[in-house]
C-alpha cells in the first residue's frame, strides 16, 4: 500500500478474511459520541459558567449538523453536579441530537431569575457558535430536570427582551422550538409541592434561598417564581413535554399535573407522561421507549 495523505473515500479497504475471523457489516450511520468538557459560555457576577457538550458524529458525513437539546441539570437551585446525568443523556445523543448541559449561577450566588438568564444565554452562545458544535441553530429545545425543569419552562415562557431576560449576545435569539420538562419543580406555591422538604417555603429551604424570602409569609413572591403564573391564552409558549414519576417524593407529581392542566386550559400544545412508580429521576426516564418519546416530540417541534 502506498503511504500518502489518503482521504477516506479513496483509501483501499482490507479484503482478506483469515479463517474463523468474522467480518461485521456497517452502514456508516452508527453514531459516535464526543464529549467536550467545560466549555465556557459566559462570566456573570465573576462566576465562570460552563457547558458540558455531548456531540454525535457519523462516518458518512463528519460535517453533519444536528438539532440541540439544551439541558439544565437539576440541583434544588443549589450548586449543580453537571455530570450527574451525562451517561443517561447519551441515549438522546444517539438519536441524533447534540446535548449541552448548562451550569447556572446557583441560589447561593444569585437569586431568581439569574438561573433563567444563564440558561437563555447558554442557548444564545450555542446558537452563535453553532457551526463549531455541529448544531442546527434553528432547531433548539430547552430541557431540564427538577429545578432545571423549572428553568427550562421559564426559558420558553420568557421571550427575548422581556423582564427576566438579560442578553449577553446582542442580536442572538434565545427562542426555542420546544420544552422537555423532566419532573420539574415548576411551582413554589403548592403547600405539599415538596413532600420531604420539612422546611418547605422557609427562608432556608431551596425555594426560600432561590427567592430570598419566607414564602409562607410572601405568597406574592412565591407566585413570581411559579410557572403557571405567567401562562395565559395570549402568551406564546412552544410545545411542552412533561415527564413525572407517580411516586416522586421530592417534587410532588401534582406540580406537573397543574402545569399540564393550565397549559391545556389555555390552548397550548402539551403532553404529560406519568411514569408509574418512578421516584425523583431514575432509569425509568431513560429507557429506549422514553427516549424515543422525547426524540419524536423534539422532531415534531421542528416541523413548521
Amino acid at each position: 500500500m502506498e503511504v500518502k495523505n489518503w482521504i477516506y473515500d479513496e483509501f483501499p479497504e482490507y479484503t482478506d478474511t483469515p479463517p474463523e475471523a468474522v467480518r461485521i457489516k456497517t452502514s456508516g450511520e452508527e453514531i459516535f459520541v464526543t464529549y467536550l468538557k467545560d466549555v465556557e459560555y459566559a462570566v456573570e457576577d465573576e462566576v465562570h459558567l460552563h457547558l458540558q457538550i455531548l456531540k454525535p458524529s457519523v462516518r458518512n458525513d463528519t460535517e453533519r449538523k444536528y438539532p440541540c437539546m439544551v439541558y439544565v441539570q437539576g440541583s434544588a437551585w443549589g450548586e449543580q453536579n453537571v455530570y450527574a446525568e451525562m451517561c443517561s443523556l447519551t441515549n438522546i445523543v444517539k438519536r441524533g441530537f447534540v446535548v449541552a448541559v448548562v451550569q447556572y449561577r446557583h441560589s447561593g450566588q444569585a437569586p431568581f431569575p439569574a438561573q433563567i438568564q444563564d440558561a437563555k444565554n447558554a442557548i444564545r452562545f450555542l446558537r452563535k457558535h453553532a457551526d463549531e458544535f455541529n448544531i442546527m441553530p434553528e432547531k433548539m429545545i430547552a430541557a431540564g430536570s427538577s429545578s432545571g425543569g423549572h428553568t427550562a419552562v421559564f426559558c420558553g415562557l420568557v421571550r427575548d427582551g422581556e423582564e427576566f431576560d438579560k442578553n449577553l449576545f446582542p442580536g442572538v435569539s434565545a427562542e426555542v422550538s420546544g420544552i422537555v420538562d423532566y419532573y420539574g419543580a415548576v411551582t413554589l406555591m403548592m403547600e405539599d409541592g415538596n413532600p420531604t422538604t420539612i422546611n418547605h417555603k422557609l427562608p432556608d429551604s431551596p425555594e426560600g434561598r432561590l427567592m430570598r424570602a419566607n414564602l409562607r409569609e410572601h405568597p406574592d413572591i412565591a407566585a413570581k417564581g411559579t410557572c403557571v403564573t405567567y401562562i395565559t391564552p395570549e402568551v406564546e409558549i412552544p410545545p411542552v413535554l412533561i415527564l413525572h414519576g407517580t411516586k416522586d417524593m421530592v417534587v410532588n407529581c401534582k406540580e406537573s399535573v397543574e402545569l399540564y392542566e393550565k397549559l391545556k386550559s389555555c390552548g397550548k400544545d402539551t403532553k404529560l407522561y406519568l411514569i408509574e412508580g418512578a421516584n425523583h429521576g431514575g432509569g425509568e426516564f431513560w429507557t429506549d421507549d422514553m427516549c424515543d418519546i422525547v426524540a419524536q416530540f423534539m422532531e415534531r417541534c421542528f416541523v413548521k
